[in-house]
């Protein structure tokens, strides 16, 4: 009873306040009675009081004071109206689902209790139905499909066959509550669904090209191409007029002439083949071979399935725009270098192996080390670095390895030879260090750029500069080894007053080890994009090379 009066002085001070506002504001209040609003106040708590804590209408509907969102006395709210139209207008809703379906089955019914003889109850019950479809609405567009606990338990189970990674996620802040809370006090609602939509990563873009393809899947999506051999330049095949076809859907093929009538693979056919193979990361030598034959005959289903996934990723990646900015994308094995949006670098790059995943986080690079030592991680050191002292204690001296006592600052170097290694093969610590030390020859190069994390990672020079001519470059133990670390350097320098590129070329012709704290951090961001939308506004593919995708979707939810 005691919390009964407090509602009821609580519902009246509400009632107050909307006369107040009613008359103070500018904004206009859209059929709104304040005795309907009264009543309806009145039977939206009573229908929720007894309901869980943590239940969403009940919560939804506390942060809004219990007042009706989208049922006025005389009509649908604006807000109603807004969501509906942006719904409507959302070409990434498949028009087959049952979200979509159910919009419009609560639109029509909506209109037709005004159209029609209909209780106060009925209202009622349409609001809290419209309620539910908009949190559906905002969890598809803002959160999407990924179920981001099952997938943190498989990458977790990977452990069990020595393959450990992490995906950090960063929760998007949009407040359906909030939105409403806005829309109530006149904001646009459909503003501000628009306005949540992410900017980051060309998400947009990637939503264009998602509507784009699905549009073409409505008009029949494109046929299978065979051929019975390598297709190379020159050659004829009646598979030349499927191949053709094929790239004119997606673009690829743009020349319209009379020949191409012809089984010949000629030169504006070629051309197009190319520009396949480079939006799929094949080499780009106009040679249709299994692996280009393979990426031309993925079904636009599956090209939608994947653009899809990774607008998902996209929502739960680190938001932030900030004036400098490096991208590394895993998949695509290159890093981007932003300035104020703007590309201003790009170069390849080298990435963990499948079974030494580089892990998808945020941090920030606060130092450049030149001639860096290669302090050598205890995995390492178990896993390669004892199997070859065992066979040969003085093995890894010849590569510029010393060990040392211990880590500390009076740590000598010692005699391999002096040391049992087979004690330390599979024990929980090694009490040595293992350093490599700086010249040509060492794992980093002559270059690290640091940003301290918990995995250690960070990117780095190498000696082993022809693996970036591969196509796929995942070679690494995790960390992002460099095409161009100098040439990075010099784009520090240009924004890093304590860096005098100059003098650093020459600290590079040595061996000493130099620090340089940055003053200037700047944010980078390592990410997992298996479609993305480039700085060119193309649309890009790439394989799934840690089975991301695959995991993701064994529990991808349909809507």
């Amino acid at each position: 009873m005691k919390h009964r009066r407090q509602w009821e002085s609580v519902r009246k001070w509400i009632v107050a306040l909307l006369l107040i506002w009613g008359m103070q504001s500018t904004v206009v209040l859209e059929a709104k009675s304040i005795a309907f609003d009264e009543h309806a106040t009145d039977v939206i708590y009573n229908s929720l009081v007894d309901q869980p804590d943590k239940s969403y209408l009940k919560q939804f509907y506390k942060r809004l004071l219990f007042l009706p969102v989208w049922m006025h006395e005389k009509g649908l709210s604006a807000p109603a109206k807004a969501l509906f139209s942006t719904m409507k207008d959302d070409g990434t809703l498949d028009p087959q689902s049952r979200l979509y379906k159910d919009m419009h089955i609560l639109e029509e019914t909506a209109y037709r209790l005004y159209r029609t003889p209909s209780s106060f109850l009925q209202k009622m019950e349409m609001e809290f139905r419209i309620s539910l479809l908009y949190k559906a609405y905002v969890d598809y567009a803002y959160f999407g499909s990924i179920n981001w606990g099952a997938f943190q338990a498989r990458i977790a189970n990977l452990k069990v066959n020595d393959v450990s990674t992490e995906w950090e996620l960063y929760r998007p802040t949009v407040d359906a509550a909030a939105m409403a809370e806005k829309a109530m006090m006149g904001a646009d609602l459909g503003k501000m669904l628009q306005d949540a939509v992410p900017k980051a990563y060309h998400y947009r873009a990637l939503q264009r090209a998602l509507v784009r393809y699905i549009q073409i899947e409505a008009q029949g999506g494109w046929q299978r191409v065979y051929l019975d051999r390598t297709l190379r330049p020159g050659m004829r095949s009646e598979g030349v007029y499927a191949l053709r076809e094929r790239l004119k859907v997606t673009g690829e093929y743009r020349n319209e002439t009379v020949e191409e009538e012809s089984d010949l693979y000629d030169a504006p056919l070629q051309e197009a083949v190319k520009r396949f193979q480079e939006r799929h990361g094949l080499t780009a030598d106009g040679v249709v071979g299994p692996a280009t034959l393979r990426a031309i005959n993925v079904p636009v289903s599956s090209r939608i399935t994947t653009i899809r996934l990774n607008l998902d990723r996209i929502k739960w990646l680190n938001p932030r725009q900030p004036y400098r900015h490096i991208i590394i994308n895993i998949p695509f094995f290159m890093l981007y270098f932003e300035e104020d949006g703007r590309l201003i670098q790009q170069m390849r790059v080298i990435t963990g192996k499948p079974n030494h995943p580089t892990p998808i986080f945020s941090d920030e690079v606060e130092m450049i080390v030149l001639n860096p030592y290669w302090n050598i991680p205890m995995s390492i050191i178990q896993k390669e670095m004892i199997p070859k002292l065992l066979r040969d204690p003085y093995s890894l001296k010849r590569k510029g390895i010393e060990i040392f006592s211990g880590w500390g600052k009076n740590a000598k170097p010692i005699d391999p030879a002096s040391v049992d290694w087979a004690q330390y093969r599979y024990s929980k610590s090694v009490p040595y260090r293992f350093a490599q030390l700086p010249g040509k020859r060492n794992a980093l190069g002559k270059i690290k750029f640091l940003f301290p994390n918990r995995f250690s990672v960070y990117m780095h020079d190498t000696p082993t500069k022809p693996l970036f001519k591969r196509d796929k470059r995942a070679f690494s133990h995790g960390c992002v080894r460099l095409q161009k670390p100098v040439a990075l350097l010099e784009t520090f320098s240009t924004f890093e007053p304590d860096i005098d590129f100059a003098r650093s070329e020459e600290i590079l012709e040595g061996k000493k080890s130099v620090y340089l704290k940055l003053k200037q951090k700047v944010p980078v961001d390592i990410i997992y994009l298996t479609a993305w939308v480039d700085y060119d506004g193309v649309l890009q593919f790439r394989d799934d090379i840690y089975h991301y995708d695959r995991m993701q979707l064994q529990s991808y939810k349909k809507w």
